[in-house]
């Protein structure tokens, strides 16, 4: 059974409204001890694979919802442009494939490959391997000039030419995007914040579309490595009349928060956990709903892939894309690495 993620991770104020369970961030901090010193000790003790192309590695230092597949996309769509033959990497989360797999969205599904793979590889190759060194050869020999990691910040495995970590710009509502800074499962960090920065090239600080600027507070925290922004931005036009929206993501109330912005009538949403596979069942619940409203169902791009074929007619998928505030601050790191 998948749990979602606590919205009360990312308090720092838990005496603030709906702020979360104290009692219970104690009582898992001894276990958030143990995850950070386990952590710490593997990427101590790796050995990186140089794959013999360059790798630029896309991660976070919280365990999910900062937005690091859009900007894998969003990487590899600016490489290409530059006339880069690139090529993504992911573990391919949730998928009973162990690879090196190269993603074929013919004859794939979400439980074959993770749903984030499956997305991607409408636009580029996409390799999934639980063994990262392995899959980046696997990219390296089918003919990749540059490959960029979906995730991995955390995995030693893998020499990267390139470490960008992504973070969740979105401040309101008493949110924090480190909360108080507890690892995993006392908060949301993969690892001590000054750990994770110490080792990135750089930062990226993304934004909901309707937020214009980065919180002063939060790029004073982030300023050590080079400090990039950027929005996600819808990338498509919404869904006329009244809606019923779902998610499972990282954060679902951030779509929710995300579709009210852009204009949709939302009359109901439901937030599930991250990577959670749809069945009739559920899928019958949510139809029943949008019923009640005279709605429509719609959800997100990472969603919908994991929807059963008969469904997807059905739903509408909301896509959005990470938009570069600056992209000429992003080609001076890929210049710098040769690229």
């Amino acid at each position: 059974m998948k749990l979602s993620t606590p919205q009360w991770w990312y308090r720092r104020d838990l005496s603030a409204r709906g702020g979360g369970m104290p009692a219970l961030r104690a009582l898992l901090t001894p276990a958030s001890w143990i995850w950070a010193a386990a952590t710490a000790r593997r990427i101590a003790r790796g050995q990186p694979v140089d794959p013999g192309v360059p790798v630029i590695c896309i991660g976070n230092v919280t365990v999910g919802g900062a937005g690091k597949t859009p900007v894998a996309r969003a990487v590899a769509a600016r490489l290409a442009a530059r006339g880069k033959a690139v090529h993504l990497l992911s573990r391919g989360y949730g998928g009973r494939l162990a690879g090196p797999a190269r993603v074929d969205p013919q004859a794939h599904s979400a439980a074959d490959v993770g749903d984030e793979p499956l997305m991607l590889a409408r636009d580029f190759p996409v390799w999934v391997a639980r063994d990262r060194a392995a899959g980046a050869k696997a990219a390296a020999a089918a003919g990749a000039e540059v490959i960029v990691m979906d995730d991995g910040h955390q995995n030693p495995s893998v020499r990267k030419a390139l470490s960008l970590v992504v973070v969740d710009g979105e401040t309101r509502n008493h949110e924090w995007p480190f909360g108080d800074g507890r690892v995993f499962p006392a908060g949301p960090m993969r690892e001590p914040l000054a750990a994770g920065l110490k080792r990135a090239d750089a930062v990226l600080i993304l934004l909901p579309a309707d937020l214009p600027s980065v919180d002063p507070e939060l790029a004073a925290v982030v300023r050590g490595p080079a400090a990039l922004s950027a929005h996600l931005r819808p990338a498509g036009a919404l869904p006329a009349g009244p809606q019923v929206g779902f998610a499972g993501v990282g954060k679902p109330w951030k779509v929710e928060r995300a579709l009210q912005a852009a204009g949709c009538e939302l009359k109901d949403f439901a937030g599930f956990a991250d990577h959670i596979a749809y069945d009739e069942a559920l899928l019958g619940r949510l139809a029943d709903r949008a019923a009640t409203f005279g709605a429509g169902l719609v959800t997100t791009e990472k969603d919908w892939v994991r929807l059963p074929p008969a469904w997807r007619s059905r739903v509408t998928p909301w896509l959005v894309r990470a938009e570069f505030d600056d992209p000429d601050a992003l080609d001076v790191l890929l210049t710098g690495i040769g690229l």
